[in-house]
């Protein structure tokens, strides 16, 4: 397990750019226009099977030992998602919100095909240091990975990317020269980034207390077993945190809006 936090999120970065070049660049649109020299990130998003190998509690280990606890859980009937997210008590660190996916509910076959996946995960790999941000650990065909996505687009995605951070997320609080979310969005679309609009541009608001919204996935190159494809890779969030009644920053997420979320890896 890692020794510290910033380590962890580094190679989470590193893991996460690699896939999602449009992530460098928007930093730099942001910085440019805002005079931001650090874009403090809000959170980042992991996906999982709900497989006692690597189920949520398995992922969320490499955070818990680093100090964060479990604050919300969530359930996403329509997409077959439990979820969580966690906190550390330095609220300067990122929250981690952790799903998985309720693989029972599948059909049969695509059942068979995550049991084959994750079969080909060894026993020990969950623990290394470097597991959130190893990727696959199996070979999946374009076929396999296709029937995956006509039932689940969240199966789809992990079958072809493995464990990794689908997405990382800027804190508009942290943003300066800019008034709030909306204005964010306008810079990103003059640039000509694609916002994901399932639910509205900007999901949420300040009745919830956060205003999330997020591009649609980059693109790229996918070595299946049979051929490589071109597929959505990860995203990049943008939230606005509102104060509750007692003047306290929100902390959590609001299941409605992330529902939306997941979306933005969908094929555009």
């Amino acid at each position: 397990m890692h020794t510290s936090i910033d380590e962890l999120f580094a190679g989470l970065w590193q893991d996460y750019v690699s896939i999602t070049p449009s992530a460098h660049a928007i930093h730099h649109l942001l910085s440019e226009k805002t005079g931001n020299k650090v874009i403090v990130n809000d959170h980042i998003a992991l996906r999982t099977f709900n497989h006692p190998k690597v189920e949520l509690g398995v992922l969320a280990k490499h955070f818990e030992t680093l100090g964060y606890e479990a604050k919300g859980e969530y359930d996403f009937k329509a997409k077959k998602l439990n979820a969580k997210h966690f906190e550390h008590k330095d609220l300067t660190k990122p929250k981690v919100f952790i799903s998985e996916l309720k693989v029972e509910e599948l059909s049969n076959n695509a059942q068979q095909v995550i049991e084959k996946i994750v079969l080909q995960i060894s026993a020990d790999a969950t623990s290394t240091d470097t597991f959130l941000y190893s990727g696959r650990h199996w070979q999946v065909s374009s076929t396999e990975y296709q029937n995956l996505l006509e039932e689940s687009e969240y199966a789809a995605w992990l079958a072809a990317w493995g464990f990794r951070a689908n997405h990382f997320t800027v804190s508009v609080n942290h943003l300066k020269n800019v008034r709030n979310l909306q204005e964010v969005n306008q810079l990103l679309k003059e640039a000509g980034y694609t916002l994901n609009t399932a639910g509205g541009e900007i999901k949420g608001g300040r009745d919830v207390c956060l205003a999330q919204s997020s591009t649609m996935a980059d693109k790229a190159s996918v070595d299946f077993s049979d051929q490589s494809l071109d597929i959505p890779s990860c995203f990049y969030e943008f939230a606005e945190r509102f104060p509750l009644a007692n003047g306290e920053i929100y902390q959590g997420f609001v299941a409605a809006s992330a529902d939306k979320i997941f979306e933005s890896t969908h094929t555009s």
